[in-house]
């Protein structure tokens, strides 16, 4: 009957300081919790004896979980939670013994037996608290033996206490140490603490690679007691960490290969471009001096057939040309140097005054560009090509409108832009933009040989950048290209 009267002291003490601490959380008075639980803790102990006392650091641990750890309302025991229990039980352990142990001085010495069963008591059910972790952790004298195996050793290695305690801990697990033991004991003796990867045997054979940590305890003067050992199973992790290593490898190999790939593709190109240069003269050279010697002498017909001809050996001529300077885009070297956007644009404006005369166009450049690191020429070919497309696509539009300007983000690249009110295309279509002789238009509605886009492409990607395109179709386009910041 005194039992439960003092059990129920411990509860009501708890429930008091409960009461109050959430009574103080309303009238926005924080933090008062901790204190009030081991002042109720402090009377338990005092008027109720040790018993009690851990029932109420148990009870008041639970209620600071459940009220006042988030989240709130739930018993959520995760790593941090169980060191802020642990402090908790600790201190207020520690509390609550100081005043056992003045309670005690003052009751009969008979009780000092019954007091230190109870304490007894106290720290096997701390102990306890170790199984309640996932990590497996055991302890070792400083001849390896295993004197403490918690059940997370047992979920991760399979040995029960009762088989694993006693055993050599280096035997029964097989362990295998990714440097000479003795350095490791070295290291351990002089900083108190070790930690590295480890592969250890389970119960069933299998392995299993452990993030190992050891603390060493000593005793009070300064020898040599324990280790504890705490292990986290990093399989798993090291198993991905293999597959990245390996796909990183394949990758790695296979961009070699595309780039000898992409090298022999150029070297072809400008090989078979270049060769093919002398034929298609001498047939257009030929197909001149018919025209002039024999013009006389052939129908209509004939004469159409020979123009015809000059007319597809120039557009040839002006794919070879297009093609050798697009191999030569790939095959130059880039010569990078600080250069400005605005001057850029200025002289790509200059250059295309012959093309724009007589054409009604409204300009709408930026008033600040950037300056950029690259290479100069090859930059400008880019506004080039962009600017002269934006130039022909607006040729059907009575005014047409181009824009040019920069984009401000907080990007980590510069990103300009040329816009225009022009024909535009099908977004469907847009992947086929960049590539080699792809055009979205006929050739008898616009020129060109389909490779300027694919130029600006290779120049930009060089440059660490992008290149990429909005349009509607009858509603114009805007192009879009991407350079690191300098």
């Amino acid at each position: 009957m005194r039992a439960l009267r003092s059990y129920g002291l411990a509860l009501l003490a708890i429930a008091v300081a409960l009461g109050l601490a959430l009574a103080g959380e309303r009238l926005g008075i924080g933090n008062l919790e901790i204190p009030l639980f081991l002042i109720a803790i402090v009377a338990t102990v005092w008027y109720g004896g040790p018993g009690p006392g851990v029932a109420a650091v148990v009870a008041g641990a639970l209620c600071i979980d459940y009220f006042f750890t988030p989240p709130l309302y739930s018993f959520s025991f995760e790593r941090q939670d169980l060191v802020n229990v642990a402090v908790f039980v600790v201190f207020a352990l520690t509390i609550g013994w100081f005043a056992a142990r003045r309670r005690r001085v003052e009751r009969e010495l008979h009780r000092a037996l019954d007091q230190l069963q109870e304490e007894v008591a106290v720290r096997t059910r701390q102990a306890s608290l170790l199984d309640l972790t996932h990590d497996s952790i055991l302890v070792r004298d400083m001849n390896d033996a295993i004197t403490y195996w918690n059940r997370g050793a047992e979920e991760l290695l399979g040995w029960t206490a009762a088989q694993a305690v006693g055993k050599c801990a280096r035997e029964l697990m097989q362990t295998v140490f990714p440097c000479p033991v003795e350095e490791i004991r070295a290291e351990l003796l002089r900083t108190g603490r070790w930690q590295g990867e480890l592969t250890k045997t389970r119960a069933d054979g299998t392995e299993v690679i452990v993030a190992s940590r050891w603390s060493l305890q000593r005793d009070a003067d300064g020898r040599p007691l324990a280790i504890l050992d705490t292990n986290n199973d990093i399989t798993e992790r090291k198993r991905r960490e293999d597959d990245i290593r390996k796909l990183n490898a394949q990758l790695e190999r296979r961009t070699l290969e595309l780039e000898a790939s992409n090298k022999e593709l150029e070297a072809f190109a400008y090989s078979a471009s270049h060769d093919l240069r002398a034929p298609l003269r001498h047939v257009a050279a030929y197909a001149e001096l018919l025209q002039k010697a024999a013009s006389s002498g052939l129908d209509e017909r004939s004469r159409r057939y020979v123009t015809n001809v000059l007319e597809a050996a120039k557009k040839m001529g002006a794919l070879i040309d297009d093609l050798l300077a697009f191999s030569r885009i790939g095959r130059a070297e880039t010569r990078m140097t600080l250069v400005s956007l605005g001057e850029l644009l200025r002289e790509v404006l200059r250059d295309m005054e012959r093309e724009t005369v007589g054409r009604d166009i409204a300009w709408k450049v930026g008033a600040s560009l950037p300056s950029v690191h690259g290479d100069r020429s090859m930059l400008k070919l880019v506004l080039f090509n962009l600017v002269s497309n934006a130039v022909k696509f607006t040729r059907t539009r009575q005014r047409a409108e181009i824009e040019i300007g920069c984009s401000h983000g907080a990007s980590e690249d510069v990103v300009m832009f040329v816009r225009d009110n022009g024909v535009g295309f099908d977004m469907k279509y847009a992947n086929k933009l960049f590539g080699v002789f792809q055009r979205l238009h006929l050739p008898e509605d616009f020129e060109g040989t389909g490779i300027g886009l694919a130029t600006v492409q290779r120049i930009v990607t060089r440059h660490g950048g992008r290149v990429w395109a909005e349009g509607v179709v009858d509603g114009g386009a805007t192009f879009y290209f991407s350079v690191p910041k300098p």
